[in-house]
């Protein structure tokens, strides 16, 4: 049996190959929208597959591991924030080696909000495992977490796009050096005890060595809300030297992901809900035959019932030197670009971000950057700083973003590191698809009404120079106070910003005594432009551009808002239109037997207040009818 199966993987690794080689690019997918759900008896389903990768002589560049998720087909998308761990189980068959390396850590979203078309895409470099990610290769997804598994779920891709060609460093060995929850807190067990020193010795051609670490702390029922809501330092040595030092911490309220269910816009131990944890990546120049220890320590924390978990796993990696002297990669295209990850920053009309990165033995000092959109100008920009060997830069780029109504793709290429010709020119140009940013009049009134905690907000407008057009600064504005500022601007790009100090939006669920805000982009006529989400965490951005052919507006525009979404009695409905209509509100649960109803004729804008007190513990919808048509259903639970 076991040969059979060597032999079928054998011929897909095969078809793989083929089928890639008239391309620099293959994409590897171990899970294909798999439905994964809890093990509640357990607490943890892992989802194991085979993926058949590039055979061991072929060289690589990089490998990006993509990571989709949604909700299945049969169910809703699950509830709660649980850790899940991506892992290489083995390689070279059934009885090939076995390894269980953590290369990836997925931190699951509060989903129970989202729609059933909704899915969300992140990526990590894993290119330090190429030495692991070679012929058959078992990749496991472990999901852990108690929620039900009957009716809550993830549909989750995992696709691993591997680019061909010389790798900028040569991969020697990897080493395991932690593996594991390390208890912090415990004086009679400290965490640096367990997190014991590694000795290594450089191999005979190794110039660096690379400590590639992710860790996320887990845990919150002691005094100290450790190790899940504290911030504690962590120290990495290398032979008795401080090598790197950082809280262990993630600031959570501009997640791209948002809103969220739960309490998504709180801070936590280097994770928020829905991310794919970036690890850290610490290189050291070492020369060969040479021996070395490393050893990771947390800052001092005892307590006496502790009940925090550092979450550590660490690789040791050796490279031999770097392969070339002016070596530039495009790593991608940020603005603008149509990725989920960088969805607060997109679409814009003007000043372009790229992000580039090293991989030669110099510093660059100087960058050629061609870019523009497919079908236009050809733009150019000389790029001077410092960027060293290894490190990545965000580069801003000048000009608008030229686009039509759709079909748009804008391609950029990085060119002379230093003046020099580029040692691997394969990576140094990306196109990428986008929308196009909102064209809009040259008169716009921005509708702003603030909540209870007005100091923690302003908002800005400004051009694609940064010029200030307009602003309202943090301790300006008053609470309960609505704002209607109009905005008279000349052709060319803008951007519009909110900010919130406190990084939990104008409305946040869990705090239902700082109130409920809003904010609207409307043009002269009262007609809905922009509706900007409220629970935004430390705000939102809005880029958009004065055109003398403005975008026709949408007829069919429409905000409900329910605040609070939890309530022991009252809770209030916002509605907007842009045009009266006659509008039937129904309370309902699952069943949808209305439990009671409100019409309003000719209906445009208001607040309504409806009273839940009298009704049990319980789930329920404020279902809103146009013209007897469903256009939006807002959950509400009910607290006794």
């Amino acid at each position: 049996m076991n040969r059979i199966f060597l032999l079928i993987l054998t011929f897909i690794l095969i078809i793989s190959n083929l089928k890639a080689s008239p391309s620099d690019t293959l994409h590897v997918i171990t899970h294909n929208k798999t439905t994964v759900v809890t093990d509640p008896a357990k607490g943890v389903n892992t989802y194991k597959n085979w993926g058949a990768f590039l055979a061991p002589n072929v060289p690589i560049r990089k490998i990006t591991m993509k990571v989709q998720f949604a909700c299945p087909d049969s169910m809703r998308c699950a509830e709660w924030d649980y850790m899940d761990r991506i892992s290489i189980l083995r390689k070279g068959g059934q009885k090939g080696e076995t390894l269980n390396y953590e290369i990836g850590r997925m931190l699951t979203p509060y989903g129970w909000s989202f729609s059933k078309n909704w899915k969300f895409d992140w990526e990590v470099d894993v290119t330090d495992f190429s030495l692991l990610l070679r012929d058959s290769v078992e990749i496991a997804y472990g999901h852990s977490g108690y929620e039900s598994n009957k009716e809550r779920g993830w549909a989750v891709t995992v696709d691993f796009e591997i680019i061909k060609g010389k790798p900028a460093m040569e991969p020697i060995s990897i080493q395991k050096v932690y593996d594991g929850h390390f208890v912090y807190g415990d004086k009679n067990s400290p965490i640096d005890e367990a997190l014991k020193p590694f000795p290594f010795t450089a191999s005979p051609d190794a110039k660096l060595a690379r400590l590639r670490i992710l860790q996320t702390g887990h845990g919150m029922n002691d005094t100290d809300n450790c190790g899940e809501f504290c911030s504690k330092k962590r120290l990495v040595w290398c032979d008795g030297r401080l090598i790197d030092e950082r809280s262990i911490w993630k600031k959570c309220g501009d997640n791209p992901l948002y809103p969220q269910a739960g309490t998504w816009v709180f801070d936590r131990a280097n994770w928020c809900p829905g991310t794919l944890l970036q690890p850290d990546l610490l290189d050291i120049k070492v020369e060969p035959g040479t021996s070395h220890t490393v050893k990771v320590d947390m800052e001092r924390y005892e307590i006496a019932k502790p009940t925090a978990d550092e979450v550590i796993s660490a690789y040791l990696i050796q490279y031999k030197k770097v392969s070339a002297v002016n070596d530039v990669a495009l790593e991608d295209i940020i603005v603008p670009s149509s990725k989920s990850i960088y969805g607060r920053q997109n679409p814009a009309a003007a000043n372009p971000q790229i992000l580039v990165k090293n991989f030669g033995a110099t510093e660059i000092n100087s960058l050629t950057v061609n870019y523009g959109t497919l079908g236009f100008e050809k733009k150019q920009y000389l790029w001077k700083g410092n960027l060293a060997s290894g490190a990545t830069a965000t580069i801003s780029l000048p000009g608008r973003i030229e686009s039509k109504p759709e079909g748009n793709r804008f391609w950029s290429e990085v060119v002379k590191p230093n003046g020099q010709k580029d040692a691997f020119q394969k990576d140094n140009k990306l196109t990428v698809a986008f929308k196009p940013a909102p064209k809009l009049s040259d008169s716009l009134i921005f509708y702003f009404m603030t909540n209870n905690q007005p100091e923690q907000n302003a908002y800005i407008l400004y051009n694609s120079e940064g010029k200030v057009m307009k602003e309202r600064k943090l301790g300006t504005l008053k609470a309960n106070t609505i704002y209607r500022d109009t905005l008279k601007l000349a052709k060319g790009a803008y951007t519009l910003a909110l900010i919130d100090t406190a990084g939990d939006g104008l409305e946040f669920w869990y705090k239902p005594q700082d109130g409920s805000g809003r904010t609207r982009l409307m043009n002269t006529k009262g007609e809905l432009l922009k509706l900007f989400e409220s629970d935004c965490g430390s705000g939102w951005t809005y880029n958009f551009s004065v055109e003398d052919q403005p975008d026709s507006v949408k007829n069919n525009q429409l905000l409900v808002g329910v605040y609070p979404s939890k309530t022991k009695d009252k809770t209030t409905l916002d509605y907007f239109s842009n045009k009266e209509e006659d509008v039937l509100v129904q309370l309902v649960k699952d069943n949808d037997v209305p439990l009671e109803e409100h019409r309003y004729q000719q209906l445009k804008e208001g607040f309504f207040t409806y009273d839940l007190g009298r009704y049990e513990k319980g789930t329920y919808y404020l279902k809103v009818l146009v013209n007897g048509q469903e256009k939006a259903r807002k959950r509400v639970r009910v607290l006794k």
